[in-house]
C-alpha cells in the first residue's frame, strides 16, 4: 500500500555499502522528498527502504516501529543511527551537492528550531499529504 516513487529507488541489495534511508512510504510528502534524494546523491551513497517494508524488520530489528513512524532514520554504513532532523543534517555532510545547506543546519543552537519544526511536519504529514494521496493510506493514518 506504499506510495511508489516514479523511478524505483535503489535498495540495500543494490548498494550494499550505502547508508540506508528509512522513510514512511505511505506518506506522500515523505515519498516525494525522498524521491528527490537520488539527484543530490550523485555518487550513489544511499539506499532506500520504506519503514513498512518487511526488510526493515529483518535488517534492523532494533529500530522501534513507533519511532520510525515519528521520524525518518538513516542507518549509516558503520551502523550509526541518525534520526529526524539529525538525519537531514547528516545528509548535508554526506552528499556533496547538499554542502550549501550544512552551515544553516550546523549553526550553533539551530537544532532548537529544526527539531520542533521537523516534529510538527512529521506529526501532520498525513494531513498535509491527504490531497495528493491516491492509495488511501493517508486516510488510514488520520483515523
Amino acid at each position: 500500500m506504499s506510495v511508489q516513487p516514479t523511478v524505483p529507488l535503489p535498495r540495500p541489495a543494490d548498494r550494499p555499502d550505502a547508508d540506508v534511508v528509512i522513510y514512511d512510504g505511505d506518506c506522500g510528502i515523505c515519498t516525494a522528498q525522498v524521491s528527490k534524494l537520488p539527484w543530490w546523491d550523485c555518487r550513489g551513497k544511499l539506499a532506500y527502504l520504506s519503514l513498512h517494508d518487511p526488510e526493515v524488520r529483518e535488517r534492523f530489528p532494533d529500530l522501534p516501529h513507533e519511532r520510525m513512524m515519528e521520524e525518518m532514520v538513516i542507518v549509516d554504513r558503520h551502523g550509526n543511527r541518525h534520526w529526524g532532523p539529525a538525519a537531514i543534517r547528516y545528509l548535508t555532510g554526506r552528499l556533496r551537492r547538499l554542502w550549501w545547506a550544512a552551515p544553516v543546519l550546523y549553526f550553533p543552537g539551530s537544532m532548537l528550531v529544526w527539531r520542533p519544526l521537523y516534529r510538527w511536519i512529521a506529526r501532520n504529514r498525513y494531513r498535509l499529504s491527504a490531497s495528493s494521496c491516491d492509495s488511501g493510506a493517508c486516510q488510514l493514518h488520520l483515523k
